[in-house]
């Protein structure tokens, strides 16, 4: 039986992952300018709400896909067009990561913690290790 004060953790460690994550992805969704060069790009300027309603529906549905493990059985060929375009996304992903390598650099000016740099780097790392030791040892059991 879980307890009240496991819940609870349980709740505020998922909340701040999930901040965690998210604000990662959106600054560096932002810092690699992606809508703005894909409207750029496309010369759609006017649809610009509608590649970032996109981003947003996507990210919503895909949470809440891989939360309630949804399955469906679409056959080859949607499987294929769906999986052409989670390519094309992470093509262009890398693809602006590739122009903008110095993402935490500038993180790190505009957040004023230049000085503390290397702290933000391992930081990250041990969150990175802590995260996969508890999805291995004890989220998959």
């Amino acid at each position: 039986m879980i307890t009240l004060m496991q819940q609870l953790i349980s709740i505020l460690l998922g909340i701040a992952g999930g901040i965690a994550v998210g604000g990662g992805v959106i600054a560096l969704i932002i810092v690699l300018d992606i809508v703005p060069r894909l409207s750029q790009l496309t010369w759609t300027y006017d649809r610009v709400h509608w590649y970032e309603g996109a981003l947003i529906t996507g990210s919503l549905v895909g949470t809440i896909a891989d939360f309630w493990m949804w399955k469906t059985s679409l056959g080859p060929v949607i499987s294929t067009i769906i999986g052409l375009f989670c390519g094309v996304f992470v093509g262009m992903l890398a693809a602006a990561l590739t122009e903008v390598l110095n993402v935490l650099p500038i993180l790190a000016k505009r957040l004023k913690l230049t000085g503390y740099l290397l702290g933000l780097l391992m930081a990250m790392v041990a969150g990175k290790v802590a995260g996969s030791l508890f999805d291995w040892f004890v989220y998959r059991q």
